[in-house]
């Protein structure tokens, strides 16, 4: 199956949600469909937890932080 036809199916199986339970339920449908795609991902071992948490900011190389010398003091 293709990803084109993976968002068909996925589009269609939200709005047959949406119409028959509503809304709220139709989005906790989602949820529970990411989690599991995300539980698969992880325990076949294509999901790499540090990647996904450098991408997401959890380094911390990047933040600027005050130094010693920084005091305030004389000039």
């Amino acid at each position: 199956m293709t990803d084109t036809q993976f968002a068909a199916v996925l589009g269609f199986a939200f709005v047959a949600a949406w119409i028959a339970f509503g809304f709220g339920s139709a989005i906790l449908c989602l949820v529970g469909a990411i989690a599991f795609y995300v539980a698969a991902l992880f325990l076949r071992g294509d999901l790499d937890l540090a990647e996904l948490q450098s991408r997401l900011g959890g380094g911390r190389a990047g933040v600027a932080r005050p130094s010693d010398t920084s005091r305030g003091g004389g000039a």
